[in-house]
């Protein structure tokens, strides 16, 4: 793991991870826009007891098998991120496809990340500037809220602050308002949703007609209104 310009917050410290390149076949600009809607919903919550750092990192999931298209990955991947300004870039090995980073591997992978973050920081473009990553941005920023009000919705009355909540964030999983793919067959979960990647974005789909759904039109076919 590398830092940079790691320094405390606040009272107390919270890590944000923005873990890139999940589920593989994101964009960088759909990734980019996830991780400034991310943001700008925890930025909201800083305050003086309530301060943050941000993490990026490199999805597992998303390394190539081949090492030097690996290498490739993870260096274009940090690059990315450096966008955002992270306090901590995480470090993944290039390997972990194929085994567990040796010793070796984490020295070669920490070079890359030199490069690329040596690279990233005599200037980079602002991802807002583009009007594709700052409309996705704002979609997901408009999602999750509704998201979140329809959990204080159904279960306001279940606690003070469901959305911080683990038994109505339990129940919440449970009726589908939050849901995967990855949770069918999950009896905590309704794990109905399907989803299917949209010009680099993934998307909830209709599963009959591979409509693109609002979170509202998802929710409808749930059977929550």
């Amino acid at each position: 793991m590398a830092a940079y310009n790691a320094k405390p917050q606040g009272a107390t410290t919270n890590v944000a991870q923005l873990m890139f390149n999940n589920p593989s076949g994101t964009s960088p600009a759909m990734d980019l826009a996830k991780m400034l809607a991310k943001l700008e919903l925890i930025e909201s919550l800083r305050s003086r007891d309530f301060g943050l750092v941000r993490e990026a990192r490199t999805g597992l999931t998303s390394l190539p098998l081949e090492p030097d298209t690996a290498k490739g990955h993870l260096g274009s991947s940090i690059h990315t991120m450096m966008s955002l300004k992270p306090d901590i870039v995480h470090v993944v090995g290039f390997s972990e496809a194929n085994f567990a980073a040796t010793p070796e591997v984490v020295i070669e992978s920490c070079k890359i990340a030199r490069g690329a973050i040596r690279n990233a920081i005599l200037g980079q473009p602002d991802p807002l500037a583009d009007p594709t990553v700052r409309a996705r941005k704002d979609q997901l920023v408009n999602e999750a809220k509704f998201l979140l009000a329809t959990i204080k919705e159904q279960f306001g009355g279940f606690s003070p602050n469901p959305s911080a909540d683990p038994k109505a964030l339990a129940q919440a999983v449970k009726a589908g308002i939050l849901d995967a793919p990855h949770l069918t067959g999950n009896r905590a979960a309704r794990g109905e949703t399907v989803t299917h990647v949209v010009n680099g974005a993934w998307e909830a789909i209709h599963p009959k007609t591979g409509a693109v759904l609002t979170e509202a039109e998802r929710l409808k076919l749930l059977g929550i209104d």
